[in-house]
């Protein structure tokens, strides 16, 4: 999977994209993520990527304009399939398509299943919209989908790009170290919340582990488990 992150702060991902599950999907080669600077597509000396809002209001505005050269040209570099690697017979090379992402309040919510669905996909460019928003033709024209983390607001959508990209990258293939783990967690396919986990020691302040967990006996563990 090849991902683009279209985004002001770049530096914003520098961590991120280095470290912990993210940066072992990157690392195993199982996704490849390039961080862009969107002012990179800006039309001025300036590099502006904003203007002030049509009819008033506070704040500025991300521009359409910006945002589409930005889009097609990284629909233009992205890879190419392998014959024969889509339906049908193929004889020569074709591209993958690109899947435009842009995450904003306005969006469905997403959740495992959405993660599920994009880490199928073979490129995927995020949008993370900053100042007062972006254009709203982002929206109608441009974005395949549009999601946001939550009911509240923050600085930018660098964040939830982060969080998202998180969540796909520990679902591609030998990412994680035992692929049992995903079976088990919360919002898998058979479970709703992931049950209680305890570790040593067995008490602690007069606190507690559930005789059950230490008995040894696997079938009541499971049992204890399924229950929570």
């Amino acid at each position: 999977m090849k991902i683009d992150i279209l985004t002001i702060f770049p530096e914003m991902f520098e961590g991120v994209l280095k470290t912990s599950i993210v940066g072992r999907a990157v690392g195993t080669e199982a996704v490849s993520i390039n961080v862009r600077n969107l002012r990179d597509w800006s039309d001025d000396n300036y590099k502006s990527v904003d203007d002030r809002p049509f009819g008033g209001g506070a704040g500025m505005v991300m521009r359409v304009d910006v945002v589409e050269r930005a889009i097609k040209e990284l629909k233009e570099s992205r890879p190419c399939l392998p014959a024969g690697r889509t339906q049908g017979i193929k004889t020569e090379k074709e591209q993958v398509k690109s899947m435009v992402i842009l995450m904003d309040t306005k969006g469905k919510m997403y959740d495992q299943k959405a993660a599920e669905t994009l880490k199928s996909e073979e490129h995927l460019i995020f949008i993370a919209p900053h100042f007062e928003g972006i254009d709203h033709r982002v929206h109608e024209q441009l974005a395949d989908e549009i999601y946001s983390i939550g009911p509240y607001v923050l600085s930018g959508g660098e964040l939830p790009v982060m969080v998202v990209v998180d969540s796909i990258c520990r679902l591609m293939p030998g990412v994680l170290g035992n692929p049992e783990s995903l079976k088990e967690e919360s919002y898998s396919e058979d479970m709703a919340i992931e049950y209680p986990q305890y570790t040593r020691p067995a008490e602690y302040n007069g606190w507690k582990v559930p005789e059950v967990l230490l008995s040894g006996d696997h079938k009541k563990i499971a049992e204890w488990r399924k229950r929570r």
